[in-house]
């Protein structure tokens, strides 16, 4: 494609729940990643793209650093690292609210964001949730960890100093050409993007029970007049989380099929039949190749 403007690939990096997902459907204008309060919502690398007359950034939002060893754990720190690995600038983020300097310097070194060459911005979200006081102290502290480009405190939740850390990236960013076609928002199929909605409402109303134990996979997509029909799995480990998912006399599974077909209706413009089923594969989560088809994580 010919050179449109400042052009390049931005990584969001960091520990569970700090905000990446938030932050980046913010940047890209449209919900194009799921989030909770849950740790390990984002268990892929999911693209947002950001194109204007300035040219075209394309974001990576990352799943967060974690250091306990199950499968899937691995697997999604994998494409962290990756894409740690193969953007032009990392965007490192903090939780405000969630202080814990030694945790940070321990995420950016699993990351490999302390090698030389590697140029990395500190984004502090959260910041509409602490006195001013606290977040000066952060910043201190944090400014020990490695030499930043910027470190800038945001509210991805407010949208509070977010179009500032847009404007010191894309200074930062080469001239080049566009990745992506100027009106995409990210590169995920529609099958993705249906599960990754129906997981994030399980999410939502399981609380604490069992989200990390929960997979969606979409079994079957058909275009109707007037209508798309849905048939989708949710996964559990064990049998007795599946009783969990459905609650009493289906009451659970009904309220999650609700909450997603109607966001699924507004994302896609019709109407939707959602056909949700629950089924259980036994310990997935430390299965290779159960990870693997789920799509979580990265394989290479």
């Amino acid at each position: 494609m010919d050179k449109v403007g400042k052009s390049g690939f931005v990584a969001l990096l960091g520990r569970a729940n700090v905000g990446k997902s938030t932050l980046i459907n913010r940047l890209v204008g449209a919900k194009i990643a799921i989030t909770s309060p849950r740790p390990q919502t984002t268990r892929n690398r999911i693209i947002g793209v950001k194109s204007g007359p300035f040219g075209q950034v394309v974001f990576m939002d990352t799943p967060g650093v974690a250091f306990h060893k199950s499968t899937m754990t691995k697997s999604m720190l994998h494409a962290a690292e990756k894409a740690g690995a193969e953007c032009d600038l990392a965007l490192f983020m903090t939780d405000a609210t969630d202080p814990d300097p030694e945790a940070e310097k321990a995420a950016l070194a699993r990351l490999g964001m302390n090698k030389a060459g590697i140029e990395v911005f500190l984004a502090i979200n959260k910041i509409d949730a602490i006195p001013k006081e606290r977040l000066l102290k952060q910043i201190e502290e944090l400014s020990r960890a490695r030499e930043f480009l910027e470190i800038v405190p945001i509210s991805a939740k407010t949208g509070e100093n977010v179009d500032n850390l847009f404007s010191l990236i894309l200074d930062k960013l080469p001239e080049g050409p566009a990745f992506y076609p100027m009106d995409a928002a990210t590169d995920q199929p529609e099958r993705f993007v249906i599960s990754e909605i129906i997981r994030e409402k399980a999410f939502l109303l399981l609380n604490q029970e069992l989200p990390y134990s929960v997979a969606s996979e979409v079994d079957h997509v058909e275009e109707k007049p007037n209508v798309m029909v849905l048939v989708a799995t949710l996964y559990v480990e064990r049998e007795s989380q599946k009783g969990i998912v459905i609650g009493k006399g289906g009451a659970m599974l009904k309220k999650i099929g609700s909450s997603a077909r109607r966001e699924l209706e507004l994302k896609l413009g019709c109407k939707v039949f959602l056909d949700l089923r629950v089924k259980v594969k036994e310990k997935w989560t430390s299965d290779n190749r159960a990870v693997r088809d789920f799509g979580y994580g990265s394989e290479g």
